[in-house]
């Protein structure tokens, strides 16, 4: 067999999944967790008439004996449920499927070594930055808009955080990520920081070329950490932006269940270079993660990246098809805008490196959107994202996430041409009935007001409140903030005031303040807007987010 025949057969394997088809198929009794032993637990409670019907899936508040039995689909996933037995290889130890599988990861997304991720990307920044934090104190230049996994990372590691101002793009008023020149002042100012935390792509799919930054960090002698969590299908196809990988990152965290075909939780953690210690990471990983991860998500991880290994960048096809029909029938349902890079030459990913040219537009911080995140607004200003977000729920489509003004929709490599078809559908029921409801002088007029009244940013991403491009640095640990050295008040007379609790719209995720942060009165206002628009929170304590718990000041 030759080398390319050998390679194909080594992509078109599946390790960890053929293992626990074997264990199904084996019919083996378990004397071993878990409890409900391959889903038997619950056949006593099958009737006979019921074991080749699919239960019923209707829940009415008071269970009938066919709502206590899962369904039949269900009932078969648990046959495939196992633990650390012979056969199944140990993921905190791999030596047999699970090291092969891994290996097979790297292979496919350019890495020199894969670890496979049970906890979702937060599981990954988490281990990333316990590694490079590893000693008290450690100083890590962060991106200010990433996700709460990675202020909660700079807690554990007890680092000091030098938080770096994202470039905001002029056209949309939405915050990328931090300019090269930001990047290098920061490395500049701190030569001893231990690494650099960048994220891209943003929640709306917006990028940049990250080769000069991650030339600038190893000039420097620092590792670039990037928390790639919905680019995990970056690189893949030519119409899709270059990997972060490709770009010479460092350590890139994707979440493999966003944009590709993986269980949710089921994410990657991608290494490359001499600069993190890789058996510090193993212990690091060892302590975030679960002793007993779930089988089912590996395998999920296995299945995806065979997927992609095996048909490569034809499994987009479909789900590219998908969008170009449904932006075709967008430009024909004017009152709906969509967000993009102004030069429309850069709608595809631009190519790595030194092959991007320095003078290109926008290139401080967007010159890339990815084809799959579809970010539309209501010209006409009468609906905001939130309430655009409702309208086609109401209408069967559920969008990943809105804010303000705009609304997020997720496509994939699972889309369909059906898919785009519903959601124009449902784009034309809401402007027919905008139509009926409001002349259009009145919607007009609306619309002049809501520019008016509009935040600048409008985003639950953005994160923009530094008087400078890069701060001092801001001390994290674990230690718990007192409830005696702290009192709730309005958020309306929070500005001033130093924060004792985490305010997080969710989604993103993306937390506005952080415990001991100086509450800004943009923040507070920020705050009050997101409420008043149905936007979600975590960490504060008031679930109506109307009151916030902030620092005692000191007499």
């Amino acid at each position: 067999m030759n080398e390319n025949n050998k390679s194909k057969v080594g992509k078109e394997k599946a390790p960890i999944y053929e293992a626990l088809l074997a264990y199904r198929n084996s019919k083996q009794r378990s004397f071993h967790v878990p409890g409900h032993k391959n889903g038997q637990a619950y056949h006593q409670w099958i009737r006979p008439a019921q074991k080749d019907a699919e239960p019923k899936q209707t829940w009415t508040g008071v269970f009938t004996e066919e709502e206590m039995v899962p369904v039949r689909p269900y009932l078969e996933m648990m046959e495939m449920d196992v633990t650390e037995i012979t056969g199944t290889d140990d993921l905190h130890h791999p030596e047999g499927v699970i090291k092969e599988a891994q290996e097979l990861a790297a292979d496919c997304f350019g890495a020199e070594e894969s670890f496979f991720l049970v906890g979702g990307s937060t599981a990954g920044n988490l281990s990333l930055l316990l590694t490079i934090c590893d000693e008290p104190e450690s100083i890590v230049l962060v991106q200010r808009n990433v996700h709460k996994s990675v202020i909660h990372g700079l807690m554990l590691g007890g680092a000091r955080a030098v938080f770096l101002e994202p470039w905001v793009d002029p056209g949309s008023g939405l915050a990328v990520m931090p300019s090269i020149e930001t990047v290098q002042a920061a490395v500049q100012k701190y030569p001893e920081a231990k690494g650099v935390f960048v994220t891209l792509p943003n929640y709306y799919g917006m990028g940049a070329d990250l080769t000069p930054i991650a030339e600038l960090c190893h000039d420097a002698g620092m590792p670039l950490l990037v928390d790639e969590a919905h680019g995990a299908h970056y690189g893949q196809h030519s119409e899709l932006p270059v990997s972060a990988l490709s770009c010479g990152a460092d350590g890139v965290v994707q979440s493999t269940h966003k944009m590709l075909t993986a269980f949710t939780m089921g994410a990657m953690l991608h290494i490359q270079g001499p600069r993190l210690d890789r058996s510090l990471l193993r212990q690091r990983l060892a302590m975030v993660q679960s002793s007993s991860p779930s089988y089912p998500v590996m395998a999920s991880l296995d299945l995806s990246r065979r997927l992609l290994h095996v048909h490569g960048a034809e499994v987009f096809t479909a789900g590219l098809a998908a969008v170009k029909a449904f932006k075709r029938g967008l430009a024909e349902l004017p009152r709906f805008q969509l967000l993009q890079p102004a030069d429309e030459s850069l709608q595809q990913g631009p190519l790595c490196g030194h092959e991007v040219p320095a003078a290109m537009p926008g290139s401080a911080g967007y010159t890339a959107q990815d084809p799959f995140k579809v970010v539309i607004y209501d010209d006409t200003g009468v609906l905001s994202g939130y309430g655009l977000q409702q309208q086609l729920e109401a209408c069967g489509c559920v969008p990943e996430m809105s804010d303000e003004r705009n609304v997020v929709l997720l496509f994939s490599l699972g889309s369909t041409l059906e898919d785009a078809e519903q959601l124009l559908g449902a784009l034309r029921h809401v402007d027919e009935s905008c139509v009926a409801e409001h002349s259009p002088t009145s919607c007009r007029s609306e619309h002049i007001v809501a520019d008016n009244n509009r935040p600048k940013y409008v985003s639950t991403w953005n994160i923009t409140e530094q008087n400078q491009s890069v701060s001092e640095p801001v001390v994290f640990s674990l230690q718990p903030i007192k409830e005696t050295d702290t009192m709730e008040i309005p958020i309306e007379e929070s500005a001033g005031c130093r924060a004792a609790e985490m305010v997080i719209p969710y989604p993103p995720g993306i937390p506005l303040l952080y415990p001991g942060e100086h509450i800004s009165t943009k923040a507070a206002v920020r705050i009050q807007t997101l409420r008043e628009e149905g936007a979600r929170f975590h960490g504060i304590s008031d679930p109506t987010a109307r009151t916030l718990k902030v620092m005692k000041q000191r007499s």
